[in-house]
């Protein structure tokens, strides 16, 4: 299978590496350049599913918890009807009901407040939970937050035993915010061959090497399409029943089930959408 033009194409879109994996057999390994980590960017949201996913099949919380019983006192004085709606579930499918996105990344610099939690508890809930698609950083951070305090350790000592080192992963950097919390909604810094892996995880349904690490039921739940959004938690949706972990400037892990395929690239591109476009049309469509 060749898949030269698709490298070189792929070369001018300014990616950085690809690989990809068909039942069990690499069959494209490319690289413009050697391996190295790199901010993932929004494809760390996938692994703040998975914890999620550790921590529910580990009874440390539920997803259907009220959002304000998880995050007692730190809610507003007076919170509205919305709000009052909101479960932990809510925090995964970018169905939160705010008004407006926020912590986004040219959001976050700029920023004042130190206690990120009670700032986003406190932006303007719009909608009713569950109803409208708005892409927004609050959820997965607040998720990130809340499976750290039940699990008393940042997110990367979380993952560790459950997932980085039985994958062969050291543990990797991840941004924080100003007290010291994992930011979950971004900043994992990861190689290829490492995002690739959890993709692999994925798609032999959460088993590795024989053992099984996260339940199949919940990577099951947590790539289906939740309410024709095209999301489902923390993963997109996408063409040939796939689903991804998706981050700015082309960090992409696409898991194809129905063609026992996983398709990993990095990458510096500005033009996501032809990239995207790129490896559905020139890679899965011949897998």
């Amino acid at each position: 299978m060749d898949f030269t033009a698709c490298t070189e194409r792929a070369q001018e879109l300014r990616a950085l590496g690809i690989l990809v994996t068909r039942k069990g057999e690499e069959i494209l390994e490319w690289y413009a350049e050697p391996e190295c980590r790199r901010n993932v960017y929004s494809a760390s949201k996938s692994f703040t599913s998975a914890a999620v996913g550790f921590a529910v099949q580990e009874g440390l919380l539920s997803l259907d918890e009220p959002l304000l019983d998880a995050f007692a006192g730190e809610g507003p004085e007076n919170p509205d009807a919305h709000l009052q709606k909101a479960v932990v579930r809510d925090l995964l499918t970018m169905h939160l009901g705010q008004v407006a996105p926020s912590l986004m990344g040219e959001q976050r610099i700029h920023m004042q407040e130190d206690d990120w939690v009670r700032y986003s508890l406190a932006q303007p809930f719009s909608e009713d939970p569950g109803e409208k698609f708005l892409y927004n950083n609050v959820g997965p951070y607040l998720a990130g937050v809340l499976v750290q305090r039940r699990a008393g350790c940042n997110l990367q000592d979380y993952l560790y035993p459950r997932l980085f080192k039985p994958l062969g992963i050291r543990k990797p950097t991840w941004e924080m915010d100003p007290v010291g919390y994992t930011f979950g909604a971004g900043g994992l810094f990861l190689g290829i061959t490492e995002l690739h892996k959890f993709g692999l995880l994925y798609l032999a349904g959460g088993a590795w090497e024989g053992k099984q690490l996260l339940r199949a039921s919940w990577i099951e739940e947590s790539t289906r399409d939740y309410r024709d959004s095209g999301y489902g938690y923390l993963f997109w949706r996408g063409k040939y029943d796939s689903y991804r972990a998706d981050g700015k400037y082309g960090q992409f892990c696409i898991v194809l089930p129905e063609k026992e395929s996983v398709i990993t690239v990095v990458s510096e591109c500005r033009d996501t959408r032809s990239l995207i476009h790129l490896l559905y049309d020139e890679i899965c469509a011949k897998l």
